[in-house]
Order: C-alpha cells, then structure tokens, then sequence
C-alpha cells in the first residue's frame, strides 16, 4: 500500500499535536517514526489507523481519501505498545480472532494460523495462554494477530517498548526479515534511535507535531536537514563559538555548532592524521562504554566527546592531548551546514 499524507493537523484543546505533517511512502517500505516523547508521531499512527480524526489534511492509501473511512475497513493491522492480547485465549484463538470476527471458514482460519504460528516462530506455542509465554513470545503473537487478516499496512507502537534489551534486539533482526518476507508497507514508533536505524528503511524525524526531515537512516545521519536532527541524532556536543576551533576560524559567526564523538580525533600530536590541524586540550571526564572509552575534553571552544581504544593506556582527568576536529554541524537559523576543518587535505569518512 502507498500512503500519502498532505497537511495532516490535529489538536487537542490548545495543542496541536500534528502541524501541518505531509509526506509519501512507497508501497513494501519499513518506516520508522523517530523522536522525542509528546512529538506527535503516535498521534499520527493513530490518525493512520482511524483511531483518531484529523482537524485538516489528507490522508490517501493507494490514491484513496480515508478520513472518513472506519478503522475496520482501512485494510490495516495494529500492534499496541501493550500487546492487548486476550487473556483467556490460547496463542492461536488470539491470533484467529480477526478471521473470526470476519467470519471466515474454519478450514481457511486453521491454514492462516498455521502459517502465521510457523512465520512467527511460535510452533509449540499453540495452546498456551498469554500469562504462560515470554514478553517477546507475546509479541509476535500480538504481529501475527494483527498480520492474520492479511492487513495492507501494518502499524507499531513502540511495539518493543516493554520487552528487554537482549530480546528487543533479537526481535528487531526478526522483525526487519518478516516483513521482507510478506512485503507489507509497515510503520513502526519508537525514540530509540538505535532501534530505528537499525530496522528502517526510511526513517521520520518528527519533533513539535512537525516532520523535521524523511529519509534514509545514513542520510539523516550524515546529513542532517535541521538543526534539531543534528542535534538529535546520535551522539553531540553544541558549542556556541566554533569559530574557536583549530582549522574553523574562517566560517564566521554561526548561531552554534554540533560536533560528534566519531568526528573527533585524539591522541599526541604526532599520531594524529593532521598535525597542523590540531589543538591542544584537557582530559575532563573519562566514562566506561563498554566497546571503547569515551573521553570529554576541553577546548578553548568547549567540550568535545571523543572515542578512545580500549586497547591504549587509559587516559584520565587533567592529562594533556591533541585534538583533531575532522568536521561540524553549524546552524545558522534553521539552515544546517556540514564544514570540513579548512587545515585538512583529505575529509575523513562517517561512519555510524
């Protein structure tokens, strides 16, 4: 299913939880709604799914307007944060009900449930009772329930929200090779950036009610179209006078700048890749992160983060080191620059 939403508004007394939202998205694609808690992006799930009516706008599903048209008849399928299975039904009653509730033959419903109990992973499962299984097994169950009356567009709210780390992971690789395998255009909620580059097709920065940028997960990472997605996205520092750093003193006054702990060099001045490009600073802070240190230093123009190997000498507050800023974010306004240190020859690749 294609969508293509034009102007969608919503408020709800003096807020207005969707301004003006327009966007397209192919037919097959995994889209991720990305941003802070109170931003809008469950508020536009639910208008998607007709559970909640926009104030204006337009809201199309393969070139027909469904503003008006009910939930039930909008060929979607809905996972809810909290799973919302029945309690005093087995896995695969929960996953039938939909083909029940359509009344469907028997026969037809025990084949769809077969498919969707193997597809899932839930083999075994059948006869179990929710408060018997797993919090991942309950959500596949909640996906294949809501796959089951086989939906056009599938909808997930923060669907790996109250599950742990170790099997939000697992499912997230799960997730990302089912909906390959059935094809179906599928939107997902989440604030968890990692969750959403590493599951997306296309990711949404939506911030304020507003669409702030669509795109690919490296091109909103590498090039950032605000600078509320520069500041969002990954890892950063925001200094106010960038004009101060070695090799950026050209750029003039800007509103501020980010900088990324992968645009950071740090070493003696002989290790680091352009010497002359380089500024002395102070080891602040020195944290654990588990793969790599990661070190604050500060700088005539600031703090900046910085990564450093865990299989060189710790570091430690107060000593002394070079530090190579490969590039920055600068805002001016809302317009959004990427600039290279002018002292350098070569740039240095992103990588995320």
């Amino acid at each position: 299913m294609r969508i293509k939403v034009e102007g969608l508004t919503k408020r709800f007394g003096d807020f207005e939880a969707s301004k003006g939202v327009s966007f397209d998205i192919e037919d097959g694609k995994l889209i991720g709604f990305l941003g802070p808690s109170g931003g809008g992006k469950t508020t536009i799930l639910r208008m998607l799914a007709g559970l909640e009516t926009p104030d204006g706008g337009e809201i199309l599903f393969d070139g027909r307007r469904v503003n008006d048209v009910l939930p039930q008849e909008r060929g979607i399928g809905f996972v809810f944060q909290n799973y919302a299975l029945f309690r005093h039904m087995t896995v695969e009653s929960n996953i039938a009900f939909g083909l029940t509730v359509q009344k469907k033959k028997k026969d037809v419903i025990a084949r769809r449930v077969s498919e969707l109990i193997e597809l899932t992973g839930l083999r075994g499962l059948e006869k179990r009772l929710p408060h018997q299984l797993s919090g991942g097994q309950r959500q596949r169950v909640a996906f294949a329930r809501a796959l089951a009356p086989e939906p056009k567009l599938l909808l997930l709210d923060e669907p790996f929200a109250a599950i742990d780390a170790k099997v939000r992971k697992e499912l997230r690789t799960w997730l990302k090779e089912m909906i390959r395998q059935v094809g179906i255009t599928t939107i997902f909620v989440t604030h968890d950036q990692e969750e959403a580059v590493e599951v997306a097709d296309e990711i949404m920065i939506i911030h304020g009610g507003r669409l702030e940028q669509q795109g690919s997960p490296l091109d909103i990472y590498q090039r950032p179209a605000t600078p509320f997605v520069a500041s969002f996205v990954g890892e950063t520092n925001v200094l106010e006078r960038p004009d101060q750093l070695k090799g950026f003193e050209e750029i003039g006054r800007v509103d501020r700048a980010v900088v990324r702990p992968e645009f950071v060099e740090v070493g003696t001045a002989k290790e680091l890749s352009f010497p002359n490009a380089s500024e002395q600073g102070v080891v602040k802070d020195v944290t654990f992160r588990g793969r790599h240190w990661q070190i604050d230093v500060q700088l005539d123009a600031g703090i900046v983060t910085a990564y450093w190997s865990l299989e060189r000498e710790a570091l430690k507050p107060g000593d002394a080191v070079w530090t190579l800023i490969h590039r920055i974010y600068t805002f001016d306004g809302e317009r959004c620059a990427v600039v290279e240190n002018g002292m350098k020859v070569d740039p240095m690749p992103v990588h995320i």
